[in-house]
């Protein structure tokens, strides 16, 4: 095994998400969130459930922090409920001074326990009301103004005692699973088996752009206005997947793996770093795929204190010849979980899109230092589901030798791509503390 050679301050710890953990979802004034609303609608989650009770934090925060003590966490990442802050979500809307309170609360005792808080400010959960009001996320205008309201809220309650912010949760996420697929809240695609309302030949682009000019305002508000004094960072958490051809020798495929790491990446990443979208984006998509004003693009540009990186699998890719389609989301290729040989990729686990591959992190780290000019990273969602462990028993699932060796080769990894290649990776919040 690696022999883990990190820095003295590396900020070890776990995350969460409000939606998935904290309940009272009709309590002390909150109202919907789209996930409350995309849940009530029968066949969307396959076990009928929903966030109405969850794990209950918001009952139990003590008994939450008290096992991040038993662990040891340095660090706690959770997101907060815009819903509960601001329970329409606009910016003449009245602020529900009881949820606030529940993050000064949550924010403090954590400082108590001597556990740093690494705040998220949007993981998915946009107040349904502004769907209703104006179509969310798709009204790019309505959702900044908004969204830049939300954070002032949050950066003059909370930001004198935190010291890293993140805007958005996996904008692809966001994107392409709730408007392309519409698997996630809320909901829309052009399947119309799946949603009578959607365009996923063109609303995923316009989601991204909305959610990168709003981090873009948001980190311009918070340098301008609250770090001179309060000292924190801020930065956007992008998810990706590490690529490998699916036959080794054939250029194409070598060629698609890296417009695979552009289109899933490089598509939020870019604009983060360079101002603009990846080339090969550009040229697939063309004017589905809005343009960034020169005043857009000079502020998302260099809007990153650090980088947030949630990662957890890898692919075999193989290219597609041919023009792709209007509806393509990938770069115009196959993913595969076995290579041109049937070599699997990795273990199945109880998620059909989640095989280990721990040398993919070290290598995925490297590509995203490469490119981007070796910014500051902290992995903030590492961790694997488990085959079958649904219906383990009890200490069938205590005995959870799978998840522990894909944490030991995912974090040697980790120490390999920070000692060896020269990667400026700063901490690591594993997936989840509880869900």
């Amino acid at each position: 095994m690696t022999q883990a050679v990190l820095p003295k301050d590396f900020l070890w710890g776990y995350a969460t998400a409000s939606y998935q953990i904290e309940g009272a979802a009709h309590e002390d004034g909150r109202a919907d969130s789209i996930w409350d609303v995309f849940c009530r609608i029968p066949g969307k989650i396959a076990d009928g459930s929903n966030g109405d009770v969850a794990c209950d934090t918001y009952h139990r925060t003590a008994d939450d922090i008290a096992l991040l003590k038993s662990f040891g966490a340095k660090v706690y990442r959770f997101s907060i409920s815009w819903s509960r802050v601001i329970p329409l979500g606009g910016r003449g809307d009245p602020v529900n001074e009881k949820g606030l309170q529940f993050y000064v609360k949550l924010v403090d005792d954590l400082l108590a326990a001597g556990i740093v808080p690494m705040v998220t400010l949007y993981h998915w959960d946009l107040p349904a009301e502004l769907d209703r009001r104006y179509g969310g996320l798709l009204n790019k205008d309505e959702f900044v103004a908004d969204f830049v309201n939300y954070s002032r809220v949050m950066f003059t309650a909370l930001g004198p005692k935190v010291k890293y912010w993140v805007t958005f949760n996996e904008p692809w996420c966001s994107s392409v699973l709730g408007y392309h697929f519409g698997i996630m809240a809320p909901g829309r695609t052009s399947d119309r088996k799946r949603s009578p309302e959607g365009d996923s030949s063109r609303e995923p682009w316009i989601v991204g752009h909305s959610l990168l000019v709003a981090h873009g305002h948001a980190v311009k508000l918070y340098r301008d206005e609250f770090k001179p004094k309060q000292g924190g960072q801020i930065g956007i958490t992008l998810n990706g997947d590490w690529v490998e051809p699916w036959d080794a020798s054939s250029a194409a495929d070598i060629e698609a793996c890296e417009r695979k790491l552009e289109f899933s990446i490089g598509w939020f990443g870019d604009p983060v770093y360079f101002g603009k979208y990846p080339d090969s984006v550009r040229k697939q998509i063309g004017d589905r795929l809005p343009n960034f004003t020169a005043e857009e693009s000079a502020l998302v540009k260099g809007s990153n204190d650090f980088y947030g990186m949630n990662h957890y699998t890898a692919n075999y890719i193989k290219n597609i010849e041919g023009e792709a389609p209007p509806n393509d989301i990938f770069g115009n290729l196959h993913m595969h979980q076995e290579n041109k040989d049937g070599k699997s990729i990795g273990p199945e686990t109880e998620c059909s899109w989640l095989r280990p591959y721990g040398i993919g992190f070290r290598k995925l780290m490297k590509w995203i230092s490469d490119r981007y000019g070796r910014p500051a990273i902290y992995v903030t969602e590492n961790g694997t589901s488990v085959k079958g462990e649904n219906s383990l028993a009890r200490d069938q699932i205590l005995d959870d030798e799978f998840r522990a060796q894909y944490f030991r080769d995912y974090i040697s990894a980790l120490a390999d791509a920070y000692s060896k290649d020269n990667v400026d990776v700063r901490g690591y919040t594993a997936w989840s503390l509880m869900e």
